[in-house]
């Protein structure tokens, strides 16, 4: 693909700043597009993050290609499968035509690639994806409640995802149906051994309560 010298310029702008112009250019959209294709790594992954940032800002106006995020999940690449991740979470939002559905399984498998970074971007936009679509609450906790058993490089690695879950619970905690399920996760981890997971958790418990105040709803 031959690259327009406005694509290259992508490279010297910052990224909010395309994203803006993008928001209002259908051309300068195009090109964006056109650059996560693109052999040159930095205009490929600025790119990524354009597109991140507006479908952070504007989902609407990227969930009509949500498809082309959806085929980036399989990526070989980690940065671009990474922003995928980003970007979907962000059109969920939006998700008129419930397409999420359809990919769910492979967004939840995601988690169980081996790899902290993928796993934790999946983790990090779960409460999204519940706070948009509730009927998935069940699926999306009983997967988060089984990253103690996924396979990861450390047991150090284990520590920092769950605390990426314990703030997931926390963006959506009002919509989980196994509250009681989900404080006795948490409170396990006042020992866990990572002190950041471990003040995550007491933070979280302070907010949320303990399982005492849960005993009247039965654990399934």
């Amino acid at each position: 693909m031959k690259e327009s010298n406005r694509l290259e310029g992508l490279i010297r702008n910052k990224p909010e700043d395309v994203a803006k112009e993008a928001i209002k250019d259908s051309k300068l959209m195009h090109e964006v597009f056109d650059g996560v294709s693109s052999s040159n790594p930095k205009l490929k992954f600025k790119s990524a993050k354009i597109l991140s940032l507006i479908s952070k800002n504007d989902p609407q106006k990227l969930y009509p290609r949500i498809d082309f995020f959806i085929d980036l999940l399989d990526s070989e690449n980690s940065i671009l499968k990474w922003n995928a991740i980003d970007i979907i979470g962000n059109l969920v939002s939006v998700d008129v035509d419930n397409r999420f559905e359809k990919v769910f399984q492979r967004f939840c498998e995601l988690l169980k690639e081996g790899s902290l970074i993928t796993a934790a971007h999946v983790v990090g936009n779960s409460g999204k994806v519940v706070n948009a679509k509730p009927e998935l609450e069940n699926k999306i906790t009983s997967e988060l409640l089984g990253i103690q058993k996924i396979k990861l490089p450390t047991e150090e690695c284990r520590n920092i995802l769950i605390g990426y879950t314990i703030l997931a619970f926390d963006q959506y905690f009002d919509k989980i149906q196994n509250k009681k399920k989900v404080i006795s996760f948490v409170e396990r981890q006042l020992k866990n051994s990572r002190n950041a997971t471990k003040l995550k958790a007491e933070k979280f418990l302070k907010k949320h309560g303990s399982v005492g105040t849960f005993d009247h709803l039965r654990v399934r």
